[in-house]
């Protein structure tokens, strides 16, 4: 029997998202890991309208598209009994630990790609455009990824046929560490330390929205830091320090990025070649400059 519809799923999430934002927000007042460079108010209004245009826009996916997002796929494939897991018919605590575990996975492999390949840095590149960084960062993504972001999660759902509630505790964690990882927060050295053992923390995930692509080319990981490790995307911290180091895109050190016109149009702007590149893009051109 479904756990989860529509309505109790969605319910659920914003409760989270709504829970965890505050508490971040109020972490950041509290205890500031940097000095905000630009207007925290017109910052925040333009992630946050970017994050409500992207509910809005998968909300509109959903009046055309059946299924509407990863859940309601995993509700329809669990009635047809499709995917891995559905055919393994494992316990229901495995199976959840091992879909969160690799659906994690696949989401660090997506946020590799969107820095790899150039049509998806287009779009990309407005969340790393942001000139500083809190826990609004975390919600600062064009719709058109958000949109891309939920059917490559609906493929992943069709492939491995996680239990609902499996994808609803998948969401819920990664929204979370999302929030969490961008927050401004300053955590005690030795906790700091200790977190990132297991799960990305605000200092790791900082050193990934550094101006220097060496540097926002490594700590790819939302949940777990495993990946990076395995990988060998870690970088444990920025080369100027948490303090001094820049925030955001070379080419838009400036108010710029805090414009909500601005950040939606980004990707369709006519790039140049500093702008438009990937990060290994620019580091051969970086190379070559200095050969």
């Amino acid at each position: 029997m479904a756990i989860f519809d529509g309505a109790s799923e969605a319910a659920i999430r914003l409760a989270a998202f709504a829970g965890i934002f505050l508490i971040m927000a109020l972490l950041e007042l509290a205890l500031p890991r940097r000095r905000l460079r630009y207007s925290k108010a017109r910052r925040w209004f333009t992630n946050v309208a970017v994050g409500a245009i992207d509910s809005l826009i998968v909300r509109l996916m959903g009046a055309f598209v059946v299924p509407l997002a990863a859940v309601s796929t995993a509700l329809y494939v669990e009635a047809q009994g499709w995917g891995l897991f559905n055919w393994l018919d494992w316990p229901v605590w495995l199976e959840i630990t091992l879909a969160v575990i690799l659906l994690d996975l696949a989401i660090y492999g997506q946020h590799v790609a969107s820095h790899k390949i150039p049509v998806l840095w287009l779009l990309h590149r407005v969340h790393h455009s942001d000139v500083d960084f809190d826990v609004t960062t975390a919600v600062r993504f064009h719709p058109v990824e958000i949109a891309l972001s939920m059917l490559y999660k609906i493929v992943l759902v069709l492939i491995l046929g996680p239990a609902p509630v499996a994808v609803v505790i998948f969401e819920i964690i990664l929204n979370g560490c999302a929030m969490f990882n961008h927050a401004n927060l300053a955590l005690p050295g030795w906790l700091d330390r200790s977190l990132r053992l297991i799960l990305v923390t605000p200092d790791m995930h900082r050193v990934h929205h550094s101006v220097i692509h060496a540097e926002h080319d490594t700590n790819y990981g939302f949940n777990l830091s495993i990946w990076d490790r395995i990988f060998g995307t870690y970088k444990a911290q920025p080369a100027k320090g948490h303090e001094q180091m820049r925030i955001g895109l070379e080419p838009w050190q400036d108010s710029r990025p805090t414009r909500l016109d601005w950040a939606l149009l980004l990707p369709f702007r006519e790039p140049d070649s500093t702008a438009s590149a990937t990060g290994s893009q620019a580091q051969e051109a970086a190379k070559t400059r200095e050969a």
